[in-house]
């Protein structure tokens, strides 16, 4: 009988065996839900123009502060993490990078043991986009 999962949102923070995957995916689902939240502020945000000039204007002056810039550069990382990531999971998911066949002898090694690398890559990649992007960021300050 398979044992019960009963973690709920708590499990997405438990990685257990799988490790770095796990978490990987975990930040996938949240810089997902962060990046759908933004765009229901920026719908909200851009409505505000239909109502006249002076709440448009009143509500640019609010969105010009310097603690929401900073904010926008989280929405870029985020959005940096969820796409490269994202290409990662779907190239996973078709099979790539996870070798030839094995025959199973103790220890066991896992899909997970082979993609490991393509892992490390994938974080590579998004941190060299973010400092260059974070480089971009301070120009504007």
């Amino acid at each position: 009988m398979a044992k019960e999962n009963n973690l709920g949102l708590a499990g997405w923070f438990h990685a257990g065996r799988y490790g770095p995957q796990r978490y990987s995916y975990t930040l996938q689902r949240l810089t997902g839900i962060g990046i759908i939240t933004y765009l229901l502020i920026h719908v909200f945000v851009t409505g505000t123009k239909i109502q006249g000039a002076t709440v448009w204007q009143s509500v640019m002056d609010a969105v010009l502060h310097p603690v929401l810039h900073f904010g926008e550069f989280l929405l870029f990382i985020a959005i940096i993490i969820h796409a490269i990531n994202g290409f990662r999971l779907i190239w996973v998911e078709l099979g790539s990078f996870l070798g030839k066949p094995f025959k199973t002898h103790y220890p066991y090694q896992t899909c997970l043991d082979r993609n490991r690398g393509f892992l490390a890559v994938t974080w590579v990649l998004i941190v060299v986009v973010a400092v260059l992007g974070a480089a971009d960021f301070m120009h504007w300050l």
